[in-house]
């Protein structure tokens, strides 16, 4: 038998079930994903949720991604399965932070990393600071300054119902206010979001706290613009073609002040391109990543 046989036998053969862990950081507790390779030594890619939004939520794209890579998928501090913090600890800086221990912590170099909405403001910040590990970075639908018509609308939805009879009615909620993702993954999506409330009734899996309105400190504008000037590693910006988060103006912008970007415009996509276009997202970062 050929090395070339053996190897493909090996690579068949390596168990690619996702498993739960958990690591005791920075006085947290936190949840994430890991998912290995279908190849052996594959380098790791790590993927950093959303605002509100969890590690599971990656699940589909995490597994399409191993025939490639060993996956991370965290769960940011207040977030999914991850302990919450104090009131006042939950800034960028501080996620930045996490993250830093997370890849001393698991002896990662030569990484890739995601980011997606809040997830893509730490990798602007976390890439800014020219780690040696990072070897690319991903941004998905977010830049040092937001929208104001999808800044209203994040602030608006902070103040809607957040506790329901049942997991169907939370879906139902969520799907009327976005029919664009597909429905089975949407739903098991919303599913994984949610925890029971001590009467019996359902709410969202993040930190209340994070439910007022300027709980999560953000960078400063000018201050976010001179870390994507900082950053030195080949970086791929995602916009949805629907986004009112990230304006074709500051996503071109980026383009001009990160050192080595590139812009990627998916298709009938909102701000959750990873969600409201699976395929899309998934052919726009495979492309990234392989070049």
């Amino acid at each position: 038998m050929s090395s070339i046989d053996q190897g493909e036998m090996m690579t068949a053969s390596r168990n690619t079930a996702v498993v739960d862990e958990l690591i005791e950081m920075r006085g947290l507790r936190f949840h994430f994903r890991d998912w290995p390779s279908k190849r052996l030594n594959a380098p790791s890619l790590i993927l950093l949720h959303g605002f509100t939004g969890h590690a599971r939520s990656w699940d589909p794209f995490a597994e399409a991604m191993t025939d490639r890579y060993r996956v991370l998928a965290l769960d940011q501090r207040g977030h999914g399965e991850t302990g919450w913090a104090a009131a006042d600890r939950y800034g960028i800086d501080d996620m930045v932070c996490d993250l830093e221990s997370f890849v001393q912590a698991l002896g990662l170099q030569d990484f890739a990393l995601i980011g997606l909405s809040m997830g893509g403001l730490v990798t602007i910040e976390y890439a800014g600071r020219r780690p040696k590990a990072l070897a690319a970075c991903v941004i998905v639908d977010i830049g040092p300054e937001i929208d104001r018509s999808g800044s209203s609308r994040i602030q608006a939805g902070l103040q809607a119902v957040d506790t329901f009879a049942s997991r169907e009615e939370a879906f139902a909620v969520a799907r009327a206010d976005n029919s664009r993702p597909p429905e089975a993954l949407h739903r098991k999506r919303s599913y994984a979001s949610l925890m029971r409330t001590e009467d019996g009734r359902w709410t969202y899996r993040y930190d209340r706290a994070l439910r007022s309105p300027g709980k999560l400190r953000l960078r400063d504008p000018e201050t976010a613009w001179r870390s994507c000037a900082n950053i030195k590693v080949s970086t791929q910006i995602v916009r949805g073609e629907l986004s009112d988060i990230l304006s074709p103006q500051l996503a071109e912008r980026m383009v001009q002040t990160i050192p080595n970007a590139r812009l990627v415009t998916v298709a009938n996509a909102a701000h959750g391109v990873p969600y409201d276009n699976p395929d899309g997202f998934l052919e726009a970062v495979r492309e990234f990543l392989d070049g």
